[in-house]
This record gives C-alpha cells, structure tokens and sequence, in this order.
C-alpha cells in the first residue's frame, strides 16, 4: 500500500511548492480540508505563510483542530512547515490566540540586532543538536531557506532538534517530538538540501515511522 500524504489547506500556506516538493519525489499529496479527509491519510503535512492569529482562525474555521491535536495525542506523524512550525505551540508574541499547545513552549519576534535585519530572509546553515528523521549527524550540514520574523522557544530543550544563527543570537530552525516534527525553514525551497530532508521522512514514514529513529 502507497504511502498516503496529507497537506492541511486552511487558505495560508504555500500549498503549490510544498505539493510540487512531493510530487517530485514521486508522491501526491491528498488535500485535507475537512475531518472526513484525515481518513484517508497516514501522515500529514501543516504548510504555513502569513500571521499567527489569522492562521488561527482560518484553521480552527475548518473544524480540523481537536482532530488535528487528537492526531498527535495518537503519535501519528505530522510535519509542520514555516508558520506550520509555530502553529504548534503555546502562543505566539505576534498575536493573542492560543496556538495548538502540542509542544510546550512559545514564539517570540527575532532579537533586534545591529548586525541583522527582521525579517530573517536568505540561506543559513542549520546547527544539529540532536538526530531525527528529517536530518542526523552522518548527513552533511544542510543550508536552507529562511522567511521568518518570529522564532519558536520550547520550553524543553530537547524539543530542540536544530537551529540556526541570526545575528549573535541561535533561534529554533527544527523542533521535533515523537512523531510530531516543524521545520522554521522553508525544505521546499532549500534545493537539494530540503529535497534530501523531505526523502529522509518519506523514507521514516515509509519504515513505519519508528520514535527511535
């Protein structure tokens, strides 16, 4: 049986270049926008571009939300993309809403800098702080793409699987839980860097998705 991918559309990700990214590592994924969708899927991708709150409303609009936090609460996988990433957590300083609460923790604006301009815009190296399915110590340091003006901070440091370097300061560029992992950075625009990162959790999905891995 094929792998089935699901990709949250909630009107604020960029929903054409994370389906191409998949496509062209052979896989098509199933738009969910509804709680019947999430019944055809074995995973699911949470896109993301724009603001906290308004992507707050427009994904609890769908209904899809206890579905979405009951989905986790099952460890079944879910990667979350950009604004996917901090939809994740507690809250965010950009906004009032209450984020999903399925990582502990809270986003913040970027520390203002002489040195570096908000938003965080361009290619960065990514600094491993420990393995998972996306990205591990045997692989090369990856530079990947960046579009952000607020960065995630778990409260549990060992959510923390990379970041990366704005200025003098290291924000979160990948958090990962479990089953449940969020990249900050944009892998379907970080050429052969995001495109090895997304086969890599294809390819964790496809083993069955092990929490060791």
């Amino acid at each position: 049986m094929s792998l089935k991918l699901g990709l949250i559309d909630y009107g604020m990700g960029n929903l054409h270049s994370v389906e191409k990214a998949f496509q062209r590592l052979g896989h098509q994924p199933l738009p969910v926008r509804s709680n019947n969708d999430l019944d055809h899927c074995d995973a699911l991708v949470l896109p993301g571009v724009g603001s906290f709150d308004p992507a707050v409303e427009n994904l609890q609009s769908t209904g899809l939300v206890p579905r979405l936090k009951q989905w986790c609460r099952d460890a079944r996988p879910l990667l979350g993309i950009c604004l996917g990433l901090q939809l994740l957590f507690e809250s965010s300083e950009e906004g009032t809403l209450e984020g999903l609460g399925l990582i502990p923790g809270h986003v913040k604006r970027l520390p203002q800098q002489e040195q570096a301009r908000i938003p965080h815009m361009g290619w960065a190296p990514l600094e491993l702080h420990h393995d998972c399915p996306m990205l591990t110590a045997a692989n090369p340091v990856p530079w990947v793409y960046f579009v952000h003006s607020y960065a995630a901070v778990p409260t549990h440091r060992e959510a923390l699987a990379a970041s990366t370097q704005f200025g003098e300061e290291p924000v979160t560029a990948m958090v990962w839980q479990g089953r449940l992992g969020a990249c900050q950075f944009h892998p379907e625009k970080s050429s052969d860097s995001g495109t090895a990162m997304l086969q890599r959790w294809l390819t964790w999905l496809e083993q069955g998705a092990p929490i060791s891995a």
